[in-house]
């Protein structure tokens, strides 16, 4: 008698390594967390967008014999004051900050930076405060994932 043998996977055997892969798969999409990176880049481009408006007021400040934008407010805690909002380039800046003379002609920022997630139609969703000794401090209220973004000069 004499047998004869097929070569191929039996169904078990292409279940048993497409359950495998899917295994893995799922592992690593929640090793990689795709929600938290991007949380993370939204964070980082926060921290720029920050930092650049301080530039911005600072240069001017450089050029203006020291004096701050005038609608730059006085305050303590940043991010807490509807007014302290920083308007959008050529919104509407009823009860918002205007550093509209910061993006004037270009001279210091191009355009006024916004947040990635708490833009509305007239606020950047970042706020800018004057303490009482002279600090300027810029915020991200809107920061993901707990982080405080906030920059003071």
């Amino acid at each position: 008698m004499k047998y004869s043998f097929q070569k191929g996977f039996t169904l078990l055997e292409i279940l048993l390594v497409v359950a495998a892969i899917a295994i893995l798969a799922g592992i690593v999409i929640i090793a990689i967390n795709p929600a938290k990176q991007l949380a993370e880049v939204r964070n980082a481009q926060r921290a720029i967008d920050v930092n650049t408006i301080l530039n911005g007021v600072y240069q001017y400040s450089i050029d203006n014999n020291g004096d701050l934008p005038a609608s730059v407010n006085g305050g303590t805690s940043c991010g807490t004051v509807e007014e302290d909002e920083i308007c959008t380039t050529g919104g509407t800046c009823t009860d918002l900050t205007d550093l509209g003379v910061i993006t004037a002609d270009q001279t210091y920022l191009v355009s006024m930076p916004e947040d990635p997630q708490d833009a509305t139609a007239n606020g950047t969703g970042y706020f800018i405060i004057q303490s009482t000794n002279g600090r300027v401090t810029v915020c991200a209220p809107g920061a993901e994932l707990d982080a405080t973004i906030t920059v003071t000069r």
